[in-house]
């Protein structure tokens, strides 16, 4: 007789699975994608464990455990994942957004004040830009990106979270930014140390965008840039706010004060890391 897998019996298989292959929350990584599978909640799986998965069921579900196997971000196999309590479609055409970013957007709300202008430099998904553009009706973000193929995921996801009239997608990057004026610039650039290439965990360096990621020879090439074009756009007092490194901020603020910012402060994640540097032009 063949073996009869329930819900509970193949959950239980794949956590150990998982765990053997180093995947961190083994368990929850196997509810979340049987979940996916048979079109249930997490809760609905423990309503379930004595059901038996049917022939497609298994097959499906196999195939994304292999490709999880593979070190594949669990994200990319879903096709979403949550950020500022939104769902974003995501692929590899964009970074999987991080909760550390979400410091990044709580900061720039508390600094946006009536209609701004705002530009999301390196948008990827559209997180920070639809983010934004959800909790502030009035604002108006430009949202950039020198990938097409991620642009496509921001238009999707500014449709799906209904802020497609206010969020513009925009095909450019870091070489020439838009004339503004604008009252914000946020930016997630990419801010990985070539050098560190290698040591990074095989989800990111195998999977990711590297375009989205590798920010040259020390890290900071992205700010540099940044600096340097940055007071031609911003309007008198406008904000610029970015996503930084572990141990880059100082480095960052050093940037932004020799390009003539003022008013420079950096904030940490809830890890204690210092991750969002400030500065007003």
């Amino acid at each position: 007789m063949a073996e009869r897998w329930t819900v509970l019996k193949i959950l239980q298989w794949t956590a150990e699975y998982f765990k053997d292959k180093g995947i961190e929350s083994s368990r929850l990584e196997a509810e979340l994608l049987l979940a996916a599978t048979l079109g249930l909640d997490r809760i609905g799986l423990y309503v379930n464990f004595e059901r038996p998965l049917d022939a497609d069921e298994s097959a499906a579900f196999r195939e994304r455990v292999r490709r999880r196997a593979l070190r594949e971000p669990l994200q990319y196999i879903l096709g979403e994942t949550e950020f500022w309590s939104l769902m974003f479609n995501v692929d590899p055409a964009v970074l999987v957004p991080r909760a550390d970013t979400e410091v990044l957007v709580e900061e720039a709300l508390m600094r946006i004040e009536g209609p701004a202008r705002v530009l999301d430099v390196g948008t990827g998904s559209g997180a920070i830009a639809i983010a934004l553009a959800y909790e502030k009706p009035e604002i108006l973000v430009t949202a950039l990106d020198c990938s097409e193929p991620a642009l496509e995921v921001a238009r999707s996801n500014a449709r799906r979270n209904g802020v497609a009239d206010r969020v513009i997608c925009l095909a450019g990057d870091l070489a020439a930014l838009p004339a503004g004026p604008f009252e914000m610039v946020v930016s997630n650039p990419p801010y990985i140390p070539t050098k560190d290439w290698q040591e990074l965990m095989p989800e990111v360096r195998d999977h990711e965008p590297r375009l989205a990621l590798d920010g040259g020879g020390d890290g900071l090439e992205a700010y540099r840039q940044l600096a340097c074009q940055v007071c031609h756009i911003l309007s008198p007092g406008g904000w610029l706010l970015v996503e930084v490194g572990i141990g880059q901020a100082e480095e960052v603020s050093a940037l932004f004060k020799a390009a003539g910012l003022k008013e420079i402060s950096q904030r940490d994640d809830y890890a204690g890391i210092p991750r969002v540097v400030m500065a007003k032009s």
